[in-house]
């Protein structure tokens, strides 16, 4: 007898127990998210706990200003929800202002493109609604790694070496954080440390300490300390007295203010969701794009595809041209629902969709191709992508590279516990490239409003106290009316279509988690990007070098305009699943640092 696992080879094994799994970009928040499963803590608190860890380990992918969608599913109350963490445009951040500063679009890194932080409120309304622990359990492994430092891992020290001249002759409060003695770039696997953020972290756990009370009253303490406190203080005299260069090649004042901060709050709302087949797929709302994978699916389940192999050109075909065809209508609809109404639920009918599956042929479609809903939607002119423009530095979201480019993605974890709690989330923003960093804080402000139009009359035009039609899309799924899988991935305007593939691999194709992560990506950039400068590149296709030559060859011959990517470069999905009392979880190998545990 051979010692060999005769089941298909996965690079590592999917993780399976009664216990509880954890699935995150990093092993260090990943160990921090289980260790708290392990001290008595829920999904929730585990879910804190990892999140503030993430901001620390991985600076060049999410920070303390940026923003998070959350969506969960708690075991006690058998409710599904989203709490949305995507902070509003400013009071001041009008149309006519940015015009008058002889701006066409909001920059993509700098002070004009922040939004109100929205991820420490989206924290604490889910430690002090959903969780069970103190803050000060859950903040204590971000401090410590914060003071006492972490290995920085390759992908940081890239993305540092690509900003290090933008630091050194505009952003010295940056170069004073990520840069070492001399201004060299820090080496992979440097002990790095922030104790600038780490005495941030103190401070709130310090005055919330202070303010005496309950586990919830100190939560409540923190949040003033926040959103009304010295930290909505020192972003607010930033902004205001510290014009900063973006890419605009001029610099500019924010015009974030506290009283923003101060009239915002985290909230709850009920998720968007689609049947298909046995699953029950669950998306935030159409202020993120994550309904474009509900669309996706609305259009493949008119396609019998079981016969073809998930890594087939019939496969890759239909999904890709379901893709462009569902984020077209991302571009026309959707927006803040606060302020536009979305006719989601003709986008997700059967009609519409029979209507739109039409346009799905044998051949690849190079045009933008929205669908038409009476009194809806707008259009904004198309950019083809330009070299220059894309390349330059700090610009637009970290998402996947292509083709040797230097750049990151973001950040995504999956979390089921024992009693049956689950959560999926995707933090982003904030991240070390975006915009300088505030010295009395140690950490810098997100550029989401980059997503917004300067154009009047569109779903996603510039509106003060409107959200950004964000692309961060974490998704749950039920199986049979049970809540089954949470799962996700980085990637900007990739991330629903290797979310898609990613569960069509694991619906229908009937592989593991592991293997339906492992399994060769592709994405398509057909559609405008959602970041600076907001371009298209019509037809193309990018795929893993391990997809099949033949693949290749045939999706070429039907028009697609493919390259061809390093072997291991599609996605970093995680997933976490809950099927009766077994939970078990997968982790993207790819760039090497992703992990899931459990038991």
């Amino acid at each position: 007898m051979k010692n060999i696992n005769p089941n298909p080879f996965t690079t590592r094994p999917e993780i399976d127990g009664t216990f509880g799994v954890v699935a995150s970009t990093h092993w260090i928040a990943t160990a921090v998210g289980m260790a708290t499963l392990e001290k008595g803590g829920n999904a929730f608190d585990a879910a804190v706990a990892t999140a503030f860890t993430l901001q620390v380990v991985e600076p060049h992918l999410n920070g303390p200003g940026g923003d998070v969608p959350i969506i969960l599913h708690v075991a006690r109350t058998s409710k599904t929800e989203v709490i949305c963490g995507q902070g509003v445009a400013p009071a001041k951040a009008t149309i006519a202002h940015y015009r008058g500063l002889g701006l066409d679009m909001v920059p993509g890194t700098g002070l004009l493109a922040a939004c109100v932080p929205g991820t420490f409120e989206a924290w604490m309304l889910l430690l002090r609604d959903y969780g069970t622990m103190r803050l000060e359990d859950v903040l204590a492994p971000a401090i410590a790694y914060a003071a006492n430092g972490y290995p920085l891992v390759e992908r940081a020290s890239a993305t540092i070496a690509t900003v290090a001249d933008l630091f050194c002759k505009h952003w010295p409060s940056s170069g004073a954080v990520y840069l070492l003695p001399g201004n060299k770039v820090p080496p992979p696997g440097t002990l790095f440390s922030n104790p600038t953020l780490a005495a941030t972290y103190s401070r709130i756990l310090r005055e919330a300490a202070q303010g005496g009370g309950d586990r919830v009253a100190q939560i409540e303490t923190a949040r003033r300390c926040w959103s009304q406190g010295f930290v909505a203080e020192a972003i607010d005299r930033f902004c205001r007295m510290r014009p900063s260069m973006d890419t605009s090649g001029e610099p500019h004042a924010g015009v974030l203010t506290g009283d923003d901060m101060a009239r915002w709050q985290a909230h709850v709302e009920t998720p968007l969701s689609y049947d298909y087949r046995r699953f029950t797929v669950c998306k935030p709302g159409p202020w993120c794009q994550g309904p474009v994978m509900l669309q996706q699916l609305a259009l493949l389940k008119g396609f019998d595809l079981t016969d073809d192999h998930p890594t087939s050109a019939e496969f890759v075909h239909h999904l890709v041209e379901c893709s462009k065809l569902a984020y077209a209508d991302r571009e026309k609809f959707y927006g803040d629902p606060d302020f536009v109404e979305v006719p989601m639920k003709t986008l997700l009918s059967n009609a519409y969709n029979d209507e739109r599956r039409k346009l799905v042929t044998g051949e690849a479609s190079h045009e933008l191709r929205p669908g038409s809903v009476e009194g809806f939607g707008a259009v904004v002119k198309l950019r083809r992508a330009d070299k220059e423009q894309r390349a330059a530095v700090g610009a637009g979201e970290p998402t996947v590279g292509r083709l040797g480019e230097m750049r990151g993605d973001t950040v995504h974890f999956d979390i089921v516990d024992k009693a049956g709690n689950m959560i999926s989330s995707t933090p982003s923003g904030g991240w070390l490239q975006s915009s300088p960093v505030i010295p009395e804080l140690g950490f810098c402000l997100g550029t989401r409003a980059q997503m917004f139009w300067l154009e009047e009359g569109h779903p996603n035009s510039l509106a003060p106290g409107k959200r950004p039609r964000t692309t961060l899309s974490p998704t749950l799924a039920l199986r049979d009316g049970e809540p089954y899988l949470v799962w996700g991935s980085p990637g900007g305007d990739q991330q629903d279509q290797w979310i898609t593939q990613m569960f069509l691999r694991h619906a229908d194709y009937k592989m593991n988690l592991q293997e339906a992560i492992d399994a060769p990506a592709w994405h398509t950039e057909h559609f405008p990007s959602s970041f600076w400068p907001r371009t298209a590149r019509p037809g193309v296709v990018v795929v893993e070098g391990r997809m099949p030559k033949e693949t290749v060859t045939e999706l070429e011959r039907r028009g697609h305009l493919v390259e061809v990517d390093a072997d291991w470069s599609e996605g970093r999905l995680t997933a976490a699943s809950c099927d009766g009392v077994r939970r078990r979880a997968a982790a993207n190998p790819r760039g090497m640092q992703g992990y899931a545990a459990g038991r």
